[in-house]
């Protein structure tokens, strides 16, 4: 822990928010640079986290009729030339394979094999799945065809950060098609809202769903949806987003069907993906300046128990104390699922191992030591309060009350975050004079934090939108959420009647 701060990450958030994250990472062991620049090593504790985010997240897209599919890594480059914007929009992130084989030349190993057309590492795969769904749609008896994948895809990031852009990263993305325009949108709805679900109810994250603008869409798409989240520091996360692709990509790959009325037709399709970035936006949504603070859903371990054993002697007694209070548990469920307990019976002191679990993030800590034993009692710590609060617990009453507590944590920890976008979105900004003193800092010496959420009227262009850019400003968003009132547009000062939230983001 830092002298200084007397807390176990260094900087704090209040010092160095960008430093913080980075130091938070490593020290709940989440993940680490790779040996390859801007690629990331996932480590257990972060994949962990990962694996139940991905169940939690699989299980709504089945139970919404998709099944699950594996597509190339690779993507022909004459497939992204069909569709002209999205190669434009993807083309300066695109990892590139020219060759096919390694040959020894004066002892070094060197690329030989030119291949006749260059391989895409894909970044995202519309192209490559609507080459196979091309194949597999001929009649609207096909359709709708529901389709998810889990991947990994590269996006040569020149700024690569833990979790939120690095050159390769896992996620999902879905794809479909459908017969008419009205489904494919209901469809870009649907995940949208799941998206949401999973944010609010499993992350403990709050959101504001929204369209994008034209700025702001993805690559090719008609119309780009989004969730928006603040993060402590005030700026914005894109935490999923789902696009209604209308036939663009389906006439490109020459996607069409028979309709009803015996007509040849292209179909309408959607795209929509979540990924680790999801991981960040949890770390910056709740941890603190003692390590990260994992929501009880995506905790690989919920229940630590740290057995307290000051003699040799008494190693029996208490092992057999701590197995029998997480047997007694386990048998306890939480949002439907058997808790995940473990005992931490390794090797090393107390004081330790408790800090290495507060960093991590671990929702419950559970002491157990001989006069624990003596007394049927065990002491019990929960990660949404301070490091030394401690309640003494009759061993009985444990169980019920551990998942009494998993679900106070979750509520607790969207409480705090979506405290912290109230307090700071910002209503009533009417001109770029004023947005430019919202998101300047006064004194740029001082690593403090700026800024927020501006709900602001808009009227302006694309040209506008662009403008914002200056001020490393970005239309993160037009709410669903609409006030109905008139006002004055931020960018043009013409009168405005859409409400649209501006920021800073990652």
């Amino acid at each position: 822990m830092s002298k200084k701060s007397q807390n176990a990450i260094s900087p704090l958030r209040a010092e160095d928010y960008p430093e913080w994250y980075q130091q938070v990472i490593k020290a709940a062991e989440l993940a680490e640079n790779s040996s390859v620049r801007g690629c990331m090593v996932v480590r257990p504790w972060g994949y962990g986290i990962w694996e139940l985010l991905q169940r939690e997240i699989d299980d709504r897209i089945k139970a919404t009729g998709h099944e699950n599919a594996y597509f190339p890594l690779f993507i022909p480059l004459s497939y992204l030339q069909k569709e002209a914007e999205h190669v434009e929009g993807f083309a300066k992130e695109c990892a590139v394979v020219t060759h096919h084989r390694l040959e020894m030349r004066d002892g070094k190993l060197v690329p030989a094999g030119e291949l006749e057309e260059p391989l895409i590492v894909r970044p995202t795969s519309e192209t490559i799945i609507g080459e196979s769904f091309a194949r597999w749609v001929q009649s609207y008896r096909d359709l709708p065809l529901l389709i998810n994948q889990w991947a990994n895809v590269v996006r040569w990031e020149m700024r690569p950060r833990l979790f939120l852009r690095t050159a390769e990263f896992l996620w999902q993305e879905g794809h479909t098609a459908h017969s008419s325009a009205t489904e494919a949108q209901e469809e870009v709805m649907r995940m949208l809202l799941m998206y949401q679900d999973v944010l609010e109810n499993v992350l403990a994250i709050p959101v504001i769903p929204g369209e994008k603008t034209e700025g702001e869409r993805f690559p090719g798409a008609e119309r780009t949806y989004t969730v928006e989240a603040m993060m402590q520091d005030r700026k914005a996360l894109q935490a999923g987003t789902s696009h209604y692709l209308g036939q663009n990509f389906a006439k490109a790959a020459q996607i069409r069907f028979l309709n009803t009325a015996g007509e040849l037709e292209h179909a309408y399709t959607t795209s929509w993906g979540v990924s680790t970035r999801l991981i960040g936006g949890m770390i910056m949504s709740h941890g603190d300046d003692d390590g990260i603070r994992v929501p009880p859903k995506v905790a690989p371990k919920q229940v630590i128990i740290l057995p307290v054993i000051p003699a040799e002697s008494e190693t029996d007694s208490v092992m057999n104390y701590a197995q029998a209070l997480a047997s007694a548990i386990r048998e306890q469920s939480y949002d439907g699922k058997p808790l995940r307990v473990h005992i931490d019976d390794r090797d090393l002191r107390g004081g330790e191992k408790s800090w290495q679990w507060i960093k991590r993030g671990a929702p419950i800590r559970i002491e157990v030591g001989p006069r624990d034993v003596a007394s049927n009692a065990c002491m019990v710590m929960r990660r949404d309060q301070g490091v030394k609060d401690k309640i003494k617990l009759e061993r009985a009453a444990v169980p019920a009350r551990v998942v009494e507590m998993l679900s106070e944590m979750h509520k607790n920890y969207y409480a705090a975050a979506l405290t912290i976008r109230e307090n700071f979105m910002l209503d009533g900004v009417s001109s770029m004079a004023e947005l430019k003193e919202i998101f300047t800092p006064t004194n740029p010496d001082k690593p403090e934090i700026h800024g927020g959420f501006v709900r602001a009227k808009w009227a302006g262009t694309a040209l506008d939108e662009a403008a914002l850019q200056d001020l490393k400003l970005s239309i993160r968003c037009v709410p669903f959420e609409q006030s109905g009132t008139t006002g004055t547009c931020v960018a043009t000062g013409n009168e405005a009647t859409t409400d649209v939230i501006i920021a800073k983001s990652y």
